[in-house]
């Protein structure tokens, strides 16, 4: 760590910023601005190690800054450090290529050690927004079965269907199909149309795959 980027409008803030990027790495060398256009400017001319960006800014957002250091300097880490703890600030600014998402209402010790171990590879993350991106992918979990689930029961068959896929399958005509189940021909031209469609299929070698596929008959 050699060169480090300080975008805070408030200047006692900004100050607490440098000392605690101090304390973190003592050979650090501070670049500080107030804005996000001067924020801008430095990426352009000055080549950064770590980053801590605040969000509101008199001129624009942090995320602006957060786009700019991901597309200019992409070895650079960058971590937001603000007041806001709620989804809407906290993952478009991940999104933007934030590195680690700190607080500022935690102890100047503990931000320090979050920063330290930015070294051994681990994203600096204040527990109430570690608490808030884990439960945010375990949802996203929960959504993504849910939705497999949705699916499954979408392509699902009836007991009906599936002894007319299994006769399909094995080459009966729709009359011995009739016959062999006691319904009509159109009665099992319903239901073919119903397993194609169900299953996104167009024809018997299809049909006879898919049975495959599910148990039904053997290759």
């Amino acid at each position: 760590m050699q060169n480090v980027l300080i975008v805070e409008d408030l200047p006692e803030i900004r100050h607490w910023l440098g000392q605690t990027a101090l304390q973190a790495f003592p050979q650090l060398k501070i670049h500080a601005v107030s804005h996000v256009q001067a924020a801008l400017s430095q990426i352009k001319t000055q080549a950064f190690d770590l980053a801590l960006v605040d969000l509101n800014l008199p001129d624009g957002h942090g995320v602006q800054v957060l786009s700019a250091l991901r597309e200019q300097q992409a070895g650079v880490l960058s971590v937001v450090v603000t007041i806001h703890d709620d989804d809407e600030h906290l993952f478009p600014a991940l999104q933007a290529g934030a590195f680690g998402y700190l607080l500022k209402d935690q102890p100047q010790e503990l931000l320090v050690a979050q920063l330290v171990r930015i070294t051994q590879g681990e994203p600096p993350l204040s527990p109430a927004i570690a608490r808030r991106v884990l439960a945010y992918f375990a949802q996203a979990q929960t959504r993504r079965t849910q939705s497999m689930q949705a699916l499954e029961d979408q392509i699902a068959l009836s007991s009906r269907e599936d002894d007319v896929l299994l006769r399909v399958s094995k080459g009966f005509t729709l009359i011995e199909i009739a016959k062999q189940l006691g319904i009509s021909r159109h009665t099992v031209a319903d239901h073919v149309k119903q397993i194609y469609r169900k299953l996104g299929v167009s024809s018997r070698a299809e049909a006879a795959l898919e049975a495959v596929r599910r148990g039904m008959i053997r290759s």
